[in-house]
């Protein structure tokens, strides 16, 4: 996890985009388990590190501040992580929640869409550009066992974001993520490779 107090400035290089402060929330995904990196900040690197490497290297200005955790729940990120993010006044917000819920019994996708589009719509209101994450389609991970329950959440998300203009990370139709390489050893989390490959797709999206 990334010090919100300490947020870090990536290096400015050449080109344009409208964002100056970037902040990530979510769970071990957004930490960057699965990709270690020894001189990062908690020791992982991860896609949003990579898409706030990206960004900054066209923005003199550009900050960045990576608030995920490990394990969290989406409540538990909505309370941990909300109020915080709100204070660093971020232009750009990465959100990715809710895939704990579902691995677990009962995980209910309509119950868990409708509790973040709340939370969306006071990013949105705070004047932050919003990406959300769908879940991926993917029989090489434990996610593959709740395929069903992840393609209903999936389809709240796009409701989701229609109703806010927040855009779609589309884990979904990335298919690149069918490759074995593409995962960690523990099928639950992302390799180094699947993690530059995401943050390429955010990147585009």
């Amino acid at each position: 996890m990334t010090d919100a107090s300490a947020i870090q400035t990536p290096p400015a290089h050449a080109g344009s985009h409208p964002w100056t402060r970037y902040v990530a929330m979510g769970d071990s995904f957004t930490e960057g388990i699965g990709d270690p990196e020894p001189s990062s900040p908690g020791g992982y690197r991860g896609w949003a590190d990579r898409v706030a490497e990206e960004l900054g290297r066209s923005q003199p200005d550009f900050a960045y501040a990576n608030l995920a955790v490990r394990g969290r729940l989406l409540q538990q990120i909505v309370d941990q992580q909300l109020a915080p993010c709100l204070a660093l006044k971020p232009d750009l917000v990465t959100l990715s929640a809710g895939g704990n819920d579902l691995i677990r019994p009962g995980g209910d996708p309509d119950a868990l869409a409708e509790k973040l589009d709340s939370v969306v719509q006071i990013l949105a209101m705070g004047g932050a550009t919003v990406v959300l994450f769908n879940g991926p389609d993917t029989g090489s991970s434990v996610l593959g066992r709740i395929r069903s329950k992840v393609a209903i959440y999936n389809e709240n998300l796009r409701t989701v974001a229609a109703r806010h203009d927040a855009i779609i990370a589309d884990m979904w139709s990335l298919r690149q993520l069918s490759d074995p390489q593409m995962w960690d050893q523990d099928r639950l989390h992302f390799s180094p490779l699947g993690h530059h490959t995401i943050a390429a797709m955010v990147l585009d999206a």
